[in-house]
């Protein structure tokens, strides 16, 4: 099975630094080794990463919604489908040949209709069925001539048995006039009086046994009165016993109440239906019911996970859904150490500064690797969008520097770029407050508790303060639901460098004032000079609950 290419992602509700770092480093991957990354987004891209999208003429990245192991990375069996017009013999033939205990049967564009196990063939050989069975189940001339490896004669091979039992001529005349109807089929063996005397009673088909010769005029009543005629070099009773095994699976197959799976389902969700059903195999189908192969337990045991790349995060909460059940291969990252495990040892790359994307440019030089406009367009932007154009205390010597390489390399100025994103960005209207909330929002723990902070950035305070009286209604009204204790949402001015911080839950404003030495007004913390949520806000609430919880 071919290994799918790895999934470089930053974290929900990316910002343009978790973007433009899974862009750059998949690229950066790729030009190392050709199509072993693919870029991904684990949420809704904001206004001002649409715009350097946009305006480096890059495609947005797929969404991933989850990381979970499914059935299409399983080295599932690609047991051929079969139609349901061969017979059962051949069916058991290729069981055996393909050592499998069942087979999907298939119809027109590959969709699945049934199957058939190695038990209904077993029950078809045991159950006494009546001798007009090959009728009930309209059995191809076809099948019968390859089951008794025998000559069609006279006949059509594509027409099918629709009428008649199976009789063995093996009385004289007399007693035959009484037993045969019309359309039967009869075993003979070289008597030609017995072979007429079934012909004038109108049989369907005439089969003689040990290769025994055609007489002309038994051929010319057979052409006649349309009476197939096939030969074989079976004896009668071997030909008699066989000749069951003609009937096509279709007769025998279950088309009721399959058990399948889709390509997207889960491995944990199909482990729990596989443990309460005693079946040994199950179909994987699309969506549209196309099937595509057979899973069993024993593949489960071989199952690939997903591997991920994690860009601009290492917290678990921030991940993308799934990801305890995927292989993380490596971690970029400049924020503190998070709550992700791995079970083996990966590639972590954490350095204090300002944006993940100095980082990854760093990691083309080390790999002397070239730098394409548009990869340079999404870096600078990245980290102009993180440290706010070298505002931000979370600002390093080397953003800084990197970025202007950066600018160059991407022909762009970087003030008026700037101004450009932040506006794109800042752009609030239109928006209802569940997507002001969640567009940059993240959470943490600190022990037991556990703490979500939302920021929102504007060059706008006419705009701020309409959101904020946006977010007072919205948070106070979903804060139950959300799975954690204390939220807090910071409104960002990016020209004033300054955030007006709300505070919502248990004692939240007073862990605020607490952190911030700050006297709070109307549950809100005005806070001069703090613009980054990384280095400024989150350290100081953490800092203050671990001492005061």
């Amino acid at each position: 099975m071919e290994q799918s290419p790895i999934i470089v992602v930053g974290h929900k509700n990316p910002d343009t630094d978790s973007i433009c770092s899974a862009i750059a480093y998949a690229a950066l991957k790729n030009q190392l080794q050709p199509d072993s990354c693919v870029p991904k987004r684990a949420g809704a891209i904001n206004n001002e990463t649409a715009f350097v999208l946009k305006y480096f003429q890059v495609d947005t990245p797929e969404l991933v919604e989850d990381v979970n192991t499914q059935v299409m990375d399983i080295e599932y069996r690609k047991t051929p489908g079969i139609k349901d017009s061969i017979s059962i013999k051949d069916a058991w033939n290729m069981m055996r040949e393909l050592d499998v205990v069942t087979l999907p049967i298939v119809g027109a564009h590959h969709m699945l209709e049934g199957i058939i196990t190695i038990n209904d063939i077993a029950t078809s050989y045991m159950d006494v069925y009546d001798n007009d069975i090959l009728a009930k189940a309209k059995t191809p001339y076809s099948n019968l001539v390859a089951v008794l490896e025998g000559t069609l004669v006279s006949g059509n091979p594509h027409n099918h048995i629709v009428n008649g039992k199976v009789s063995v001529g093996a009385a004289n005349p007399h007693l035959i006039e009484h037993l045969l109807e019309p359309d039967d089929i009869m075993i003979v063996g070289d008597r030609v009086d017995i072979q007429i005397c079934g012909i004038e009673m109108g049989i369907g088909c005439l089969i003689l046994c040990l290769d025994a010769p055609v007489n002309p005029l038994v051929l010319q009543l057979a052409k006649e009165r349309e009476c197939s005629v096939i030969t074989t070099k079976l004896d009668a009773y071997t030909a008699s016993r066989l000749i069951n095994q003609s009937i096509p699976v279709k007769y025998f197959m279950r088309k009721q109440n399959l058990i399948t799976f889709q390509l997207d389902e889960t491995v944990e969700s199909i482990k729990e239906i596989m443990s309460k059903k005693r079946h040994r195999d199950f179909p994987i189908v699309d969506d549209m019911g196309r099937y595509y192969g057979m899973v069993s337990r024993r593949n489960l045991l071989a199952l690939r996970k997903k591997k991920v790349i994690l860009v601009d995060h290492n917290e678990k909460s921030q991940a993308v859904d799934g990801i305890e059940d995927a292989e993380i291969c490596e971690i970029i990252d400049h924020h503190r150490l998070g709550s992700l495990q791995t079970i083996s040892p990966v590639y972590f790359r954490n350095q204090p500064v300002g944006c993940t994307a100095t980082i990854i440019y760093q990691m083309y030089q080390e790999n002397n690797q070239p730098v394409r406009r548009e990869i340079a367009g999404l870096l600078c932007a990245a980290i102009l969008s993180d440290t706010l154009l070298f505002r931000s205390p979370t600002c390093t010597p080397l953003d800084e520097s990197t970025a202007r390489q950066l600018a160059k390399l991407a022909e762009i100025d970087l003030a008026s770029f700037a101004m450009d994103m932040f506006e794109a960005g800042s752009s609030l209207r239109n928006k209802t407050p569940a997507e002001l909330f969640n567009q940059d929002y993240k959470t943490f723990q600190v022990d037991q508790l556990g703490i979500g902070v939302s920021q929102i950035s504007s060059i706008n305070q006419h705009e701020l303060d309409h959101v904020a009286a946006q977010m007072q209604k919205y948070v106070t009204e979903n804060l139950a639901t959300m799975p954690v204790q204390l939220v807090y949402v910071m409104l960002t001015n990016i020209h004033k460098q300054t955030s007006l911080l709300l505070a919502f839950g248990t004692n939240a404003i007073q862990y605020a004032a607490s952190a911030f030495r700050v006297v709070p007004e109307d549950n809100v913390c005005t806070l001069p000079g703090v613009v980054s949520r990384k280095k400024q806000v989150v350290p100081a609430l953490v800092s203050t609950l671990q001492q005061e919880l």
